[in-house]
């Protein structure tokens, strides 16, 4: 599988029979992602939870794929209520079996709502996804802070790559972000949700180098890794 970094927590991935994954499609209104809303085609659309910055352009992004969004069963039906044709509503703790592999839905430290016309929905729990697709496993932890079930994760799991914010203010920082790479024992961890405003700058290097030699893989705006 090919998976590509598009800035703030927006993660491509190609697997080898050319099914398209997106996760936390927020590219309009995104200074630091070198893609275009409009020109996206994808299957299926990952969003980890309700905020603007992750669900981004989901709704306009499936409509033009006719792809199929995977969220919590809230965040589906609010797709669905905008014109979305195909959804996947999903839990915590809960894991289903789709075309191009299986997905696992974990949860997450972190709050999650949409504003509409000045009122705040509630689009469902704050979420991750495990992933797991042609013998690889991939875990992007939406937002979240450093919490202790992540070692259950690592335990349960061999994963490969792990995207984790490093921000801060918003999610765990980059100390705590090493914290939870130990956790996870994930083989590569990237970080993601950084830098996108001054409230979350911070050096994605100084980060890797938390982690032990070769763990650490930071990836530039469109820059890709292959598993």
């Amino acid at each position: 599988m090919k998976i590509t970094y598009h800035g703030h927590s927006v993660i491509a991935v190609k697997l080898e029979d050319g099914t398209d994954l997106l996760f936390d499609p927020f590219i309009t209104g995104n200074p630091k992602t070198d893609l275009v809303a409009e020109k996206v085609q994808t299957d299926y659309i990952l969003v980890t939870h309700g905020h603007e910055d992750h669900v981004g352009d989901m709704v306009p992004i499936a409509k033009n794929s006719d792809a199929t969004i995977i969220g919590m069963v809230e965040l589906c039906a609010f797709a669905k209520k905008n014109g979305v044709k195909h959804t996947h509503g999903m839990n915590i703790g809960g894991k289903f079996d789709f075309p191009f592999g299986r997905v696992k839905m974990v949860h997450a430290q972190h709050s999650s709502g949409y504003e509409v016309d000045g009122q705040m929905l509630y689009l469902g729990e704050a979420s991750g996804f495990i992933v797991q697709a042609e013998g690889k496993t991939i875990y992007h932890a939406g937002d979240t802070s450093n919490f202790g079930d992540m070692a259950l994760f690592g335990a349960a799991f061999s994963i490969d790559v792990a995207f984790l914010p490093i921000g801060d203010n918003f999610t765990m920082g980059p100390t705590e972000a090493a914290s939870a790479a130990k956790r996870l024992n994930a083989k590569q961890v990237v970080p993601i949700h950084y830098n996108t405003f001054p409230l979350i700058e911070q050096d994605p290097k100084a980060f890797a180098a938390l982690l032990p030699v070769g763990v650490g893989k930071v990836l530039e705006v469109g820059e890709s890794m292959t598993l």
